[in-house]
């Protein structure tokens, strides 16, 4: 939990975090900056192939972490079926480690680009019970013991991580996804739930799913993925919008900006993010529905237009309630 943020509310603490889009050693200056804004995570995604150039997040994560002291870094996501489970587990534990215990590790099961799978000589048919089953997996070889396990997809005997991850027992895991099948991941295996492409009202039918289905003790955190451009014009932050994520993944975004973005001047961005906050959601993670020229600018302006007076109106609302 940000500490910060929860004596900022006086209550149950939001976070908020930005997804890093660069690729090159900029990784490094931008997470400088970000954590210079006042930022609680820094995110990035991955792919092995796509139709733009992508990083990888353990390798963005890993250094962003040498270069930041209180940042929590979060992959959003991992594409857990693509790795083994035993290094996608040793991956994480080396990068909770690195970075002391700030990693967070959220992870998707992929499959938009089956190409990719292809490359990794991984079956697409096989994400979703390769995915269960590593987690699985991953959560055991955290104990830093010796792990045996025989399963569908992986068999072996003694095997044991070390060192351990410093978060024990060990980094969060977010599961995200849209569908039931994600959901009841969350529920099985999940510290957090983190759907995208979601309105507020399905995040929180989302969430009163995943807790009926919860099998872990421990209740499961809401989050919301929000993809986003802000901008003080509001008909080119939705032009922006529309553009971006029409050539990241070639299709006709125009009548979802309105429903599942957040998209627009930042008034409209501070509304429209305390719905998801309303809806459920105490972590946020921004991803810039943006052209690479504006992306450093929109991040900008959330950090310093948007996500400082969303964090006035929840304490304004905790004291008003105390």
């Amino acid at each position: 939990m940000d500490r910060g943020a929860e004596r900022m509310t006086g209550g149950p603490s939001v976070r908020f975090g930005s997804v890093i889009t660069v690729t090159d050693e900029r990784v490094v200056e931008t997470a400088r900056a970000m954590e210079a804004q006042g930022w609680d995570i820094l995110a990035t995604g991955e792919h092995v192939s796509f139709n733009l150039p992508i990083a990888n997040a353990f390798v963005s994560l890993a250094a962003a972490a040498a270069v930041t002291t209180k940042l929590r870094l979060m992959s959003s996501v991992a594409l857990l079926p693509l790795y083994p489970a035993g290094l996608a587990a040793k991956m994480a534990a080396a990068l909770d480690n690195v970075s002391g215990g700030r990693f967070l590790f959220g992870i998707g099961v992929g499959g938009e680009n089956p190409r990719e799978f292809d490359a990794c000589g991984v079956p697409v048919a096989e994400r979703g019970s390769r995915t269960d089953e590593s987690l699985e997996v991953i959560r055991r070889l955290w104990s830093g013991e010796d792990v045996s396990h025989e399963g569908r997809h992986y068999a072996f005997e003694k095997v044991r991580i070390a060192p351990a991850p410093v978060q024990r027992p060990g980094p969060p895991i977010w599961v995200a996804g849209r569908k039931d099948a994600a959901m009841r991941r969350a529920a099985r295996h999940g510290d957090g739930w983190m759907p995208y492409m979601y309105s507020p009202e399905m995040l929180a039918e989302s969430l009163a799913k995943v807790a009926a289905w919860r099998e872990r003790p421990e209740p499961i955190e809401g989050g919301a993925y929000l993809w986003s451009c802000v901008h003080e014009d509001t008909a080119t932050a939705v032009r922006y919008a529309e553009e971006s994520l029409g050539k990241t993944y070639r299709q006709d975004f125009s009548s979802m900006v309105d429903r599942y973005l957040v998209v627009g001047d930042p008034d409209h961005a501070v509304r429209r993010t305390l719905d998801y906050i309303d809806a459920g959601a105490t972590t946020v993670i921004f991803g810039a529905a943006a052209p690479r020229a504006y992306a450093e600018r929109h991040v900008e302006m959330l950090a310093t237009e948007v996500v400082p007076r969303i964090r006035a109106e929840l304490a304004r609302r905790q004291v008003a309630h105390a």
